[in-house]
C-alpha cells in the first residue's frame, strides 16, 4: 500500500435528489407527459349516455353509485334512484336526499330486504318488476341525466328479472345522453358485455368476518 492510499477521499453522499437540474429535468418530463395527454385528449370530444356497472366481492359498489349522484345534484342535474334490495333500510344516502334534495333526485325505495329476509320468491319477483318498470320510465324520461339501479345485479342474478330484457332496453330504448348506474355482485356477462364502463370491486378485508356488524355511517 503506497503512503498516500489513505489520502483518497471518501465518496460523498449527495441526499436527496434536490439540485436545480432534477427540477429541470421533472418539469421536462411532465410536459413532455402533458403533450401526450393534451393529444389523446383532444381526440375525445363525444358525449354519451354510459351504461356502468359496479360489481364485485368488494365494498363500494352502491357507495359509488351515491357518489354520482351526488355529483349531480351539485351540477344542478336531475337524477333518479331505484333500489331493488335495501328499500327497506333506513339508509343515510335517503335520508339526504329526500330531506334535501327532492326536487333533484327522486328517490324509490322498491325493495323489500335481503332474499334470506322475506323468504317469499314471488313476493320478491313483484316487487323486482315493479322496480323495473319504475326503472325505465326514469329512464325514458328525458329530463333525468343519471339514473342509479342500486342492486338491480342481485334480482337478475336470482332470475328475479330477465337479464336479457334489461339489457335490451338499455341497448335499444335508453335516451342517448342519459347514463344508468347498475349495482350489485355478480354481474351478469351479458350486462358487462353491454356496458361502458365496469368496475369490479375486490374484496381484501371486511371487518364482518371479525365480528362487527354492519354500521350507519359506513354500511347505511
Amino acid at each position: 500500500m503506497s503512503a498516500d492510499s489513505d489520502m483518497t477521499p471518501a465518496p460523498q453522499d449527495k441526499g436527496p435528489d434536490t439540485a436545480p437540474d432534477a427540477d429541470a429535468r421533472h418539469a421536462a418530463k411532465m410536459a413532455k407527459k402533458k403533450a401526450a395527454r393534451d393529444k389523446i385528449m383532444a381526440t375525445k370530444s363525444g358525449e354519451k349516455g354510459l351504461i356502468i356497472v359496479h360489481t364485485g366481492a368488494g365494498k363500494g359498489k352502491s357507495s359509488s353509485g351515491f357518489g354520482m349522484i351526488l355529483r349531480c345534484i351539485a351540477h344542478g342535474m336531475p337524477s333518479a334512484v331505484v333500489q331493488f334490495i335495501k328499500g327497506a333500510w333506513d339508509t343515510g344516502e335517503r335520508r339526504l336526499i329526500e330531506g334535501n334534495f327532492s326536487h333533484l333526485c327522486q328517490f324509490h325505495a322498491m325493495g323489500e330486504g335481503f332474499t334470506w329476509e322475506t323468504q317469499d320468491r314471488a313476493r320478491d319477483i313483484e316487487m323486482a318488476r315493479k322496480g323495473w318498470e319504475k326503472a325505465k320510465e326514469l329512464i325514458l324520461n328525458p329530463d333525468i341525466r343519471l339514473v342509479l339501479l342500486d342492486e338491480i345485479n342481485i334480482a337478475l342474478r336470482y332470475d328475479y328479472l330477465d337479464v336479457a330484457e334489461v339489457v335490451a332496453f338499455l341497448r335499444d330504448e335508453k335516451p342517448p345522453l342519459t347514463h344508468v348506474v347498475l349495482t350489485g355482485r355478480n354481474a351478469s356477462e351479458a350486462l358487462i358485455e353491454a356496458a361502458d364502463l365496469v368496475t369490479e370491486m375486490t374484496l381484501v378485508k371486511h371487518p364482518f368476518r371479525s365480528g362487527i356488524k354492519a354500521q350507519p355511517g359506513v354500511e347505511f
